[in-house]
């Protein structure tokens, strides 16, 4: 192989595994409780998944079509969003750039996500989503009650033993080092809530 073509692959290699840094750096997420999910979500809503379709919405910056995944939803309810209802999600076409796949037989989801400037609601990877029937009864009255009460806490999760919190304003999420999940204890049946004093809690709700 000559220096040139060596250099070229050489170069396209480099260029091919950035590609895959990049794609790996954009679903890069850490866990968050679903008090956090709230919090930071434009929309979240309780929706059953009616359809599926593949579209184009736009062209990248060589002119290459930009697919999305839509999927047709029936909003059972909006916890958090705008005033009008949501009747499509979009989504990435595959899980390597952070898509997600729904189940369309009219399962239904809560679904936190981002509303994109035309009023779109769109999700990936890193969102909130969960089957309604997986949902514990506190994160379903938290929904409408208890977790925008806490939109001003700071959820600190524990990676490893020890941790602590830095802010009287912080509640220590321990699901990870207590059960190896992030779907434990205090993220079924607690929310943070900041008390008169302006410091923050957990708050246990429902029983298992």
């Amino acid at each position: 192989m000559t220096w040139t073509a060596n250099s070229c692959f050489v170069t396209l290699a480099i260029l091919f595994l950035w590609r895959v840094e990049e794609i790996a750096e954009a679903c890069s997420c850490s866990p968050a409780h679903p008090q956090q999910a709230f919090c930071s979500s434009d929309v979240v809503i309780r929706a059953k998944l009616v359809g599926e379709q593949e579209v184009e919405v736009g062209n990248d910056i060589y002119g290459n079509p930009i697919k999305r995944i839509k999927y047709e939803i029936k909003q059972i309810k909006m916890f958090k969003g705008p005033s009008q209802d949501i009747d499509a999600i979009y989504t990435a076409p595959t899980s390597a750039v952070c898509g997600v796949t729904l189940e369309t037989n009219g399962k239904e989801y809560l679904i936190a996500g981002k509303l994109e400037a035309d009023g779109t609601m769109h999700v990936t990877l890193c969102d909130f989503i969960l089957p309604w029937d997986d949902t514990s009864a506190t994160q379903r009255k938290s929904l409408t009650q208890r977790y925008e009460m806490g939109c001003d806490c700071k959820i600190t999760r524990c990676t490893s033993i020890p941790c602590m919190i830095t802010s009287p304003a912080e509640c220590l999420w321990l699901d990870w080092v207590m059960e190896k999940s992030v779907n434990g204890q205090q993220a079924k049946h607690y929310a943070c809530i900041k008390r008169s004093d302006d410091s923050c809690a957990w708050y246990r709700g429902s029983a298992p």
